[in-house]
């Protein structure tokens, strides 16, 4: 059977209707939940809240993880491309869904921006979309890259008695690894410079306004 040919206008309602399932609607993760092995051990308070703090922090990433992938995939005419951002963007669907069931544990709320970041990723992934797939595939090569070493920092930064959340960021970090590879092999474009560290700038400011609100 050929396969159906959505148009511009059904991808765009696409889009729509993946941003109401990231913002309104509880994520599903199709993989089951790291777990952490010993069990994790009862967090003391201020433990608790920084714990929470950095998890709301990589919730936020996979609030625009959603809307880069979702946007790029829109933006492409490649077909093979498109379904492997669809992919990609499956699996931020389980980090995604993580990170926020390991809040609701910690007793700590999402960003109360995230309409705010998933919008303005999702208006940057179509920007990078429409500079064509090598340019697009290589902001994916350094999103990713950043977002591996964001990752490899909470890591050092967690508390060591929060178990759970290391495990859950330990596979994030495994799988943003995965699609920067996946991105590269696909014939990414090195991206300049001055993008590269425009990318970094708005990273910082969106980690810094997110570990509060």
């Amino acid at each position: 059977m050929k396969p159906v040919s959505l148009t511009p206008v059904d991808r765009l309602l696409t889009g729509f209707d993946q941003a109401l399932r990231s913002l309104a609607s509880p994520p599903r993760a199709a993989r089951p939940r790291p777990v952490a092995t010993p069990p994790d051990s009862p967090l003391e308070d201020a433990a608790r809240r920084e714990s929470g703090a950095l998890m709301r922090v990589n919730h936020v990433g996979e609030v625009c993880a959603q809307a880069l992938y979702s946007a790029q995939a829109l933006a492409t005419r490649n077909p093979a491309l498109r379904r492997q951002f669809v992919a990609a963007a499956a699996e931020e669907t389980d980090h995604l869904a993580w990170t926020a069931e390991r809040l609701r544990e910690l007793g700590a709320r999402q960003s109360l921006l995230n309409p705010l970041w998933y919008f303005g990723a999702f208006g940057i992934g179509l920007v990078a979309g429409r500079l064509g797939d090598a340019a697009s595939l290589g902001f994916v090569v350094e999103t990713e890259r950043q977002v591996e070493r964001h990752l490899a920092s909470h890591l050092d930064r967690l508390p060591a008695a929060d178990l759970a959340s290391r495990a859950i960021v330990a596979q994030m970090k495994s799988d943003e690894s995965g699609h920067a590879i996946a991105a590269e092999q696909a014939g990414a474009a090195p991206l300049p410079w001055p993008a590269r560290m425009a990318m970094r700038l708005a990273g910082r400011v969106m980690t810094k306004t997110a570990h509060y609100l």
